[in-house]
């Protein structure tokens, strides 16, 4: 015991101690620390070096607007954008997959366009895989989890009308919102898109993360947009789809043209009747 209350009271034993809570101390930050997570997830995402090759693509294309190191950047009357930090590999996928970004010009809205030419999948997966590596985020599904074949309609049709037919109709036509913003339609959208969308939450859409629409309810939901695609009119044109709008302005056309059409034919034959 004498010992033992000796060595404590060494010079050198508080020197010791501190090593020790140190020691530890580094050895839980390497734990819980993000960036070994993170690095995993940008290779998950892509190849190992996707990650130096996407952070060239982006200095070259994406930086004058989200800052040099994707923190974002705000530029009174010129080009800013928000940060990246946190945002994940599925963002990136649909927003550069659909031509969304890089964005031309400012706007209430990015829209749907036709990717510029240095756009391919090889460099989405690379810029894809630089985001990610900077904070986690949703890396882009696999395959298995947008088929469409692997999901179910009716359920997916279910959830669809209760979270999505306020903003893109029954079928999916889209539709106006506020402040120069809408839903798109979602006929161009390919089902790692709708994928991606659900769980990021583009521009005005809420994200529906994984607690509240599981993996497997997003496939049904999936399945059940592709599957309206392709179900046929029984009763004629579509007209879009998009409801009793159009119509009701179809049905308001047709009948004031009849309308006119019979006052011409009457007002003719009167004239007629009147000359004999």
């Amino acid at each position: 015991m004498n010992s033992i209350t000796a060595r404590r009271r060494h010079p050198l034993a508080r020197y010791a101690v501190l090593l020790l809570a140190l020691s530890l101390l580094g050895g839980v930050y390497a734990l819980l620390a993000p960036g070994g997570d993170r690095a995993d997830a940008a290779i998950a995402s892509g190849k190992a070096d996707d990650v130096a090759a996407g952070k060239e693509l982006f200095a070259a294309h994406c930086a004058s607007c989200h800052g040099p190191n994707a923190e974002g950047a705000f530029a009174p009357g010129g080009a800013s954008g928000p940060s990246l930090i946190g945002v994940g590999a599925a963002a990136v996928d649909f927003q550069v997959s659909s031509g969304r970004m890089p964005l031309a010009n400012p706007g209430p809205q990015a829209p749907r366009k036709r990717p510029q030419e240095w756009v391919n999948p090889d460099t989405i997966r690379q810029v894809a895989a630089y985001v990610q590596s900077l904070g986690g985020g949703p890396t882009k599904p696999s395959l298995e989890a947008v088929d469409p074949s692997k999901g179910d309609p009716a359920k997916g049709g279910e959830l669809f009308r209760a979270n999505c037919i306020q903003c893109h109709n029954f079928v999916g036509s889209g539709g106006g919102l506020t402040y120069g913003k809408y839903a798109p339609p979602l006929n161009p959208a390919t089902p790692t898109q709708i994928y991606e969308a659900m769980a990021t939450g583009p521009q005005a859409m809420p994200v529906f993360n994984d607690s509240t629409i599981t993996p497997d309810q997003k496939r049904d939901m999936i399945a059940y947009i592709v599957s309206v695609r392709n179900q046929p009119d029984p009763g004629g044109s579509g007209l879009g789809r998009i409801g009793p709008v159009t119509e009701g302005l179809v049905a308001w056309v047709a009948g004031i043209s009849l309308l006119i059409l019979a006052a011409i034919w009457i007002t003719a034959k009167k004239r007629q009747v009147n000359h004999d």
